[in-house]
């Protein structure tokens, strides 16, 4: 599948912001199941400084800071992707869970120790015994790894229920556990937290997913959002993208922008402004597949 994306933040300021820096992460990056064309980002007011790079991760990453006094700040990033399905891997083939860990350590080797350092929480994985407890129910010692992840997957999905106003981007996993509800970003770091309270290597994916309008309703514009998932190593079938907010295994409608420890490593528009008193902001998501006549891919 191609998609034509186009992300467009708005800040709107009730008093004038006289500086500020921004840290941008809303270029896809190009990993094995996507391959991204074209991608632009537009920026007002126009920044002083400008660079754009990679992070520690490997995700496209931009620098902006913003000298002239504004009291709007508009981000439109558009960017054209190829994405395909990933192969399936027979979940009772892959390896025992309990033995991840371990063959990782011995291994020792620079793409292991690149792997082994998503076992470890992080600042939005942090949980306690509970959590633990809840990911013991589907990671029984012997059981292969993605029967267990996809069990684990089906449970967090069927338990708690999507609630937009539940939670903040702050709110603990231990609260969200309590609470049995939350949005993508509460139930990826939840899943995380589950993972990794077991020594295994998962990593936060943020991006977007194709959503379809009601049958005989149009999509309206501006109505689609950004979406976080989780990604599980598996040493036979390397990295699996798992969604729980949607109990699924990711296929080709899923685009991936970043991936890092959790969502602080990887937030789409982050930053710190000189001013501005209280502030609002918008934002609008357009994910539609775009036509290939004429196009080559990648």
């Amino acid at each position: 599948m191609r998609y034509d994306i186009r992300h467009c933040t708005t800040y709107r300021y009730s008093q004038p912001v006289s500086i500020s820096h921004h840290v941008l992460h809303l270029v896809p990056r190009q990993c094995p199941r996507q391959v991204g064309h074209d991608s632009t980002i537009s920026v007002s007011p126009a920044p002083a400084v400008r660079s754009d790079g990679r992070d520690y991760f490997g995700n496209p990453v931009t620098y902006l800071t913003i000298q002239e006094q504004h009291e709007e700040f508009v981000i439109e990033a558009c960017s054209t992707v190829d994405v395909t399905t990933p192969p399936d891997w027979p979940p009772a083939q892959s390896a025992p869970w309990d033995e991840i860990y371990s063959r990782l350590e011995r291994d020792a080797s620079p793409a292991s120790l690149d792997t082994l350092q998503f076992a470890f929480d992080s600042p939005y994985t942090r949980a306690g015994a509970g959590v633990a407890a809840y990911a013991r129910e589907s990671f029984r010692p012997g059981r292969p790894l993605l029967e267990a992840a996809f069990d684990l997957t089906r449970r967090i999905h069927g338990e708690f229920r999507y609630d937009s106003s539940a939670t903040s981007v702050s709110t603990p996993v231990d609260e969200v556990f309590r609470l049995r509800r939350g949005v993508c970003q509460d139930f990826a770091h939840l899943q995380l937290a589950c993972l990794r309270s077991l020594a295994l290597p998962a990593r936060y994916v943020s991006g977007y997913l194709l959503t379809r309008p009601p049958p005989g309703r149009e999509k309206l514009v501006g109505s689609d959002a950004s979406h976080a998932w989780i990604s599980v190593w598996c040493p036979e079938a390397g990295w699996v993208d798992l969604d729980p907010t949607n109990n699924t295994v990711v296929r080709d409608e899923h685009i991936t922008l970043a991936w890092g420890r959790d969502y602080g490593d990887i937030s789409p528009v982050n930053g710190v402004i000189f001013g501005g008193g209280q502030h609002t902001v918008d934002v609008a998501v357009d994910v539609n597949p775009a036509a290939t006549e004429g196009r080559g891919t990648a």
